[in-house]
Order: C-alpha cells, then structure tokens, then sequence
C-alpha cells in the first residue's frame, strides 16, 4: 500500500514539474521579438552598446539584430517601421527630417558642442518638443540619441585645408538626401552623395575626393588607407536616434517603459564614455601612420556656415524672404527672426529659448533653419561660441538684453 502510495506520488510530482517546465518554456516564448536594423557593421562599438542594452532587457524582448543593412537598406528603415515591418532600428536624424522638416535643424553644423549638450538637449523641453513631434507625425517613439564622435573632414590630398575657401572644387562625399548635401555646403566642398558601403571604393578610385565621419568610424572601415589627411572640423556631433514603433511603447505598461529607457540611456552612456575614448587613441595612431591630422580656422567654418544659411534663406519661399528682412544679434543671431513677430512682453531667458519657444517649433521648415522663436537683441555669455541656436536658453544660458 505504501508502495503504491509513494509511486503515484512520484508520478504526480513529475508530471507537475513537466507542467510548470512547460508554463515557463512557454512564457519564455511568448517575449516580444525586437527585430532591429542598422547599417554599421557588428565590429562597431555602437553594435556593443545594442547587445548591452538587448542583455537589460532580456527578460522582456527577445532583441533580433540585423546588422550592416541587411535587412532593409540605409535610409529605408523609418518606412519599415512605418509600416510594422520593423520594430526597432538606430535611425538617422536626417531621415526623420524628411518627414518632419524641423528635425532638420538637430542635425545642422556646429548646433552642439560635444555628446554631452547633446544629451542634455534631448533631455530639455525643447528636445522633448522633437520627441513628441516624431511620434505625433511618424508614429516612432525615439528613445534616446546614439553618440559616434565628432564628424570631421578626410580628404585623399595632401592641401591644407584652413578655411572653407580652401574646399572649393573638392568633391566631398555626404550621406544621400538634401540634407547631407546642403550640410557639404556649408563647408565649402561639391557635396557628393554615396552611400556608406561604397565610401572605400569611391575614395580609393577618386570618384569623390574625400568624406567626413567620426576618426573612430574612419579607422573602423579603414578609409585612412585611401586618404591622407584629416582637418579637425568638428562641424556636427555624430548622433543617431533609437527608435521604436509607438504601438510596442504604448502598449508597455509606464514602469517598463521606464525600464527600458533607463537600459537603453545606460548602455548608450557607456557608449559615449568608450567613444570619446577611443577618438583620442586613434588620433595618435593616424598620426603615427603618417597622416596628417590638425585644427582649422573653426571660426571661419562657423562664419561660413552663418553665411550660406542667410543666403539659402533669402530665396527659398516668400515666408523665408519676409524672415531674412530681420535679423537678430541674440542668441540666435545665426538665424533671421520670424517674420518681425516679437513677443507680448520681455521674456525671461527660459521664455527665449526654452519655455515659449517649444511652442513655435513647428514653424520650422527645410531649408530654411529658421529659429525656434523670435529673439530680441541682447548677448550671451558664449561657452565656445559653439552655436548661435535657441536651444541654449533650455540648458540655463544667460542672456542678457541690450
């Protein structure tokens, strides 16, 4: 009778250890799959910072990357995730921005100085504006930007390059899409579009004359063996956004959401840290290859820039042509104003760039980089001359009328 007792017992206790094996076998299934787009390869750092992030969020996604565009091509990643083809993707900011002109303006020439303005903008109300209009409009939630170093200039002579002047002719290669080609623009050079798995070939049979990237993303797909200088322009803090369908965000409960930002702001912290690391590692190294690797006139860049902005705003449509009438001498003196609007009464510094100015931020237009808000003459205390954008005010910079 014992006997019996303590078989049936057994057999009981195995076939509830079978089931609750299968319950959690199935639950385990059950994680939502992120299938995920790039176009940088594996080998890259920013690859790293994914599977970091992908290992916080194990427990809740399964993360499914495909890297180097191997699933949906460079530029095509924002429609695949328009159309719940893809779930989440490293996506380009000027992709964004040819749905969204306004977006435009985060990806202009000298508007940060380094990774960490640009993560304390994103942060800002101002930057949230730009968060709130990508899913309003595109259906996207961006999470957090991807910092890759410091765009420079890489060319194949061995010209020194000082001023913008001195880029004349040069036939730079720029990423495809009007933005890139403008951005080559206002450095001076022929802008050139090629895309990014064609850039070796293009350099090493003189198709362009040279290419602007990050020196860490230089070195990584070995341009430096086709080139022979780097000009130290620092004209845009390499970023791209992480973004996910807003139907997967929206359907996460506030505390995962929660969770999954913090991942993704850890990993991508981490990624930053390991950038700025590695540029000054491979600046020595260029250098002792032999190339040559030096500063510009970064002022002449600056003014340069100003200088074709303002004219590509006096002739693009009748509401940049009433803009460039008036000009502004604050912090946003690189931009004309808004038509000659002017605020109700004298706003704080919070209201210049940070508070009223989100409102208007939907009347920016490519190509134009018209400002956030109507600016009144006044001076800043400048950390760098870096930018003459208003998203200073967001980030407590002073102005101060008159």
């Amino acid at each position: 009778m014992n006997s019996a007792v303590t078989r049936r017992a057994l057999v009981a206790a195995g076939a509830s250890m079978l089931a609750l094996g299968s319950i959690a076998g199935a639950k385990a299934q059950t994680r939502p799959k992120l299938r995920f787009s790039c176009a940088f390869p594996e080998t890259d750092m920013r690859a790293d910072a994914y599977k970091a992030f992908a290992t916080a969020i194990k427990n809740e996604f399964e993360f499914e990357p495909y890297w180097g565009n191997t699933l949906f091509k460079q530029g095509a990643e924002l429609v695949a995730l328009q159309r719940d083809n893809l779930d989440l993707c490293n996506l380009a900011p000027a992709d964004i921005s040819k749905q969204i002109p306004a977006w435009s303006l985060l990806t202009s020439a000298y508007l940060f100085r380094d990774a960490d303005h640009m993560k304390k903008v994103f942060k800002s109300d101002v930057g949230k504006e730009f968060i709130k209009l990508a899913k309003d409009q595109l259906g996207v939630q961006v999470i957090t930007p991807v910092f890759f170093g410091s765009r420079n200039v890489n060319l194949r002579s061995d010209k020194e390059i000082k001023t913008p002047a001195d880029l004349k002719g040069v036939k730079l290669r720029m990423p495809p899409g009007e933005f890139w080609q403008f951005l080559g623009e206002s450095l001076g050079a022929s802008p050139t579009p090629v895309a990014y798995a064609e850039l070796y070939t293009a350099l090493q049979t003189g198709t362009v004359d040279g290419q602007d990237n990050p020196l860490v993303s230089s070195k990584l797909m070995k341009f430096d063996e086709v080139t022979s200088q780097f000009v130290m322009t620092r004209h845009v803090i390499g970023y791209d956004c992480m973004a996910i369908r807003s139907k997967i965000w929206d359907a996460m409960k506030p505390e995962d959401q929660a969770r999954f930002q913090n991942a993704a702001d850890k990993a991508m912290d981490d990624n930053t840290a390991k950038y700025e690391a590695q540029e000054a590692e491979v600046a020595a190294y260029f250098k002792k290859e032999g190339k040559k690797i030096y500063e510009p006139d970064q002022e002449a860049f600056r003014s340069f820039r100003r200088s074709v902005m303002s004219r590509n705003t006096a002739t693009t449509g009748p509401k940049a042509r009433s803009s460039a009438s008036t000009r502004s001498s604050s912090c946003c003196d690189d931009f004309p104003a808004l038509g000659g609007r002017r605020p109700l009464a004298a706003p704080t510094c919070g209201e210049y760039c940070g508070g009223a100015a989100v409102g208007d931020v939907r009347q920016f237009h490519h190509p134009d980089f018209l400002p956030i808000y109507p600016q009144q003459p006044g001076r800043m205390d400048r950390r760098g001359d870096h930018h003459g954008l208003a998203v200073d005010g967001a980030l407590g910079c002073r102005v101060h009328p008159g």
